[in-house]
């Protein structure tokens, strides 16, 4: 069951690989998070070092009046990968047009967890191919039904 999803990034990205890692969130967020409260519109994920870090995520405060002094709704929030992933993210994540797109936060069991895929941006006559797919679907989609 997803909690929070980046409806824009299949629209404006070709997505090529995909992954699942933990986030480190603390308790108020994954209280907003489950809420709700969280947007991944316009964030992105970065390989440093030998870590990997969500950038530009939004997690309103779950309750205003008990939310720590000086909370950031757009701190950096690290993820929790495997060594074989990060290896794989540091290659692919150098290469020239690839860029590292979250899609979706998740629960899996108690724990909230990050979708992110390896992608390419796609061009404007990309994104009319893909308009006009989805309304030839609509419109086959209504003519079943009417019959």
């Amino acid at each position: 069951m997803s909690l929070v999803e980046n409806r824009k990034a299949h629209f404006n990205f070709e997505i090529l690989e995909k992954f699942d890692a933990g986030i480190e969130l603390v308790g108020h967020e994954v209280k907003a998070v489950k809420n709700g409260k969280a947007s991944l519109e316009g964030s992105f994920v970065i390989v440093r070092g030998k870590e990997v870090y969500l950038m530009g995520a939004t997690i309103q405060p779950y309750q205003m009046s008990n939310t720590p002094e000086g909370y950031d709704t757009l701190r950096v929030r690290k993820l929790l990968v495997t060594k074989k992933e990060l290896a794989k993210l540091a290659e692919m994540g150098e290469k020239k047009g690839l860029t590292l797109v979250p899609l979706s936060m998740y629960n899996k069991g108690r724990f909230v967890k990050l979708s992110f895929a390896l992608a390419r941006g796609k061009k404007n006559f990309d994104k009319r191919e893909t308009i006009k797919k989805r309304e030839n679907e609509r419109e086959l989609g209504r003519e079943f039904k009417a019959r």
